[in-house]
C-alpha cells in the first residue's frame, strides 16, 4: 500500500464525515420541517380510512374525498382550541389575582385537618415554600403576561398549522407519494421490498393511529362522565387533558390521575376534609382506576393486537428501551418505530430466526 492509496483513503474518510456532519447541520436547521413532515404523515394515516370510506360507499372523487377530511380534521383541532383558550384565559387572570397569604390560610386549615384525621406530625407546605428560594421565582403575577405572550406567537402557529395542512392535503391525495420519496434512497434491485415495506408500515401504523384516537375519545367520555359526577371545576378540559396524556405510556396516566386529584382538591376548598373532600377523593381514585383496568386490559391490547400484531411484553419492552433512551419522546415514538423496524426486518432480514419470530404475525 503506498503513500497515494493511503492519502486517498484518508481524504475519502474525511470527505464523508464532514458530508455526514454536513446532513446533520442540515437536518438540524430545518428541524421544524421536518416536525411539520411527521405531523403531516400522522393525519394522513389517520385520515387514510375516512377518505377510502368516502371513495368507496360515498362515491366522492379522490380530492373531495380528502378535502371533506382535512376539514374534519381542521374542525377537531378547532374544537380543543376553542375548548382550551377560554379557560387557560381565564385561569390564568385569577392565578395573577391570587392573594398568596389567603391561599395558604386555606391550604395551612386543609393541612390540619389532613395531620388531625390521620393522626400524623402537622407539616406546612406553604411555610416551607415560603422559608426556601423558590418563591422569588414563583411570580403569580407573571402568568398572565406569560399567557399573552404565547398567544402573540398565533402567526408562527397558524404558518405550522397551514404548512402540516398543505402537507398533509398532498399526502393524503396521493398515497404514493411518501413511498416515491424515500425510494430515492434505495438500490434498484431493493425498489419492491421498499416498496412492500412501506405499504405494510402505512396500513399498520394507520390502524395504530386510528385506534388511538378512539382510545382518546373513550377515555374523554369515562373521564367527563367521572369529574362530572363530583363536580371538578372545568370537568370537559381536566377530562380531554388527561385523556391525551394517556397517550404517554405508563408515566402518562399516572400525571393523569395526579392532575386529577389536585383539581379535585381545589375544587373543593374551604369543605371539610373529613366529611367532604377525603371521600370524594377517594371515589374519584376508584373511579380513576377503574377507567385505568378498562383502558388497560380492553382498549389497549385491542389496539396493540390488532393493529400492530404485537405482543404486550414486545411492546413493553420497545417502550421501556425507547424510554431510557429518548426520555418521554421515546415514549410517545416507541410502538410506531418498533413497528417500522419489525418491518423493515421482515423484508430484508428474514433469514435470521429471531426475526421470523418476531413478525411471524406480520
Amino acid at each position: 500500500m503506498n503513500s497515494k492509496t493511503i492519502a486517498y483513503g484518508i481524504l475519502r474518510a474525511v470527505t464523508i464525515i464532514v458530508g455526514v456532519l454536513g446532513l446533520l447541520w442540515f437536518l438540524y436547521k430545518i428541524q421544524s420541517v421536518l416536525i411539520y413532515i411527521a405531523f403531516a404523515a400522522v393525519i394522513s394515516l389517520m385520515g387514510r380510512p375516512l377518505v377510502s370510506f368516502l371513495k368507496r360507499k360515498l362515491k366522492f372523487n379522490n380530492t373531495l374525498a380528502v378535502v371533506f377530511t382535512l376539514l374534519i380534521t381542521i374542525g377537531f383541532f378547532l374544537s380543543i382550541f376553542t375548548l382550551f383558550v377560554p379557560i387557560v384565559v381565564e385561569q390564568g387572570q385569577l392565578i395573577g389575582e391570587i392573594d398568596v397569604n389567603s391561599i395558604g390560610d386555606d391550604f395551612d386549615r386543609l393541612n390540619q385537618e389532613i395531620s388531625d384525621y390521620f393522626n400524623i406530625e402537622k407539616l406546612s407546605l406553604v411555610e416551607v415554600i415560603k422559608k426556601t428560594d423558590l418563591m422569588q421565582f414563583f411570580d403569580l403575577k407573571a402568568v398572565p403576561n406569560a399567557i399573552n405572550s404565547f398567544l402573540s406567537g398565533f402567526g408562527a402557529v397558524l404558518i405550522g398549522v397551514f404548512s402540516v395542512l398543505f402537507i398533509s392535503f398532498f399526502l393524503l391525495k396521493d398515497s404514493l407519494l411518501l413511498e416515491n420519496s424515500l425510494l430515492v434512497f434505495a438500490k434498484k434491485e431493493d425498489e419492491n421490498k421498499f416498496m412492500k415495506a412501506f405499504t405494510k408500515i402505512k396500513d399498520l401504523l394507520s390502524r395504530y393511529f386510528v385506534g388511538l384516537l378512539l382510545q382518546v375519545v373513550i377515555l374523554f367520555i369515562l373521564y367527563t362522565i367521572l369529574l362530572l359526577i363530583f363536580g371538578v371545576h372545568n370537568a370537559i378540559a381536566v377530562a380531554l387533558i388527561a385523556a391525551i396524556l394517556n397517550l404517554i405510556p405508563y408515566v402518562g396516566p399516572l400525571f393523569g390521575g395526579v392532575l386529577i386529584l389536585i383539581l379535585a382538591i381545589t375544587s373543593n376548598l374551604g369543605y371539610d376534609f373529613s366529611s367532604v373532600i377525603l371521600p370524594k377523593l377517594s371515589y374519584i381514585l376508584i373511579g380513576y382506576l377503574i377507567i385505568q383496568m378498562i383502558d388497560n386490559f380492553i382498549n389497549q391490547p385491542l389496539i396493540f393486537g390488532t393493529s400492530v400484531k404485537s405482543h404486550p411484553l414486545e411492546i413493553f419492552l420497545a417502550i421501556l428501551i425507547f424510554g431510557l433512551l429518548f426520555g418521554i419522546g421515546g415514549l410517545i415514538v416507541a410502538v410506531p418505530f418498533y413497528t417500522a423496524i419489525k418491518v423493515i426486518a421482515q423484508e430484508f432480514l428474514s433469514e435470521y430466526k429471531i426475526v421470523k419470530k418476531l413478525t411471524k404475525d406480520l
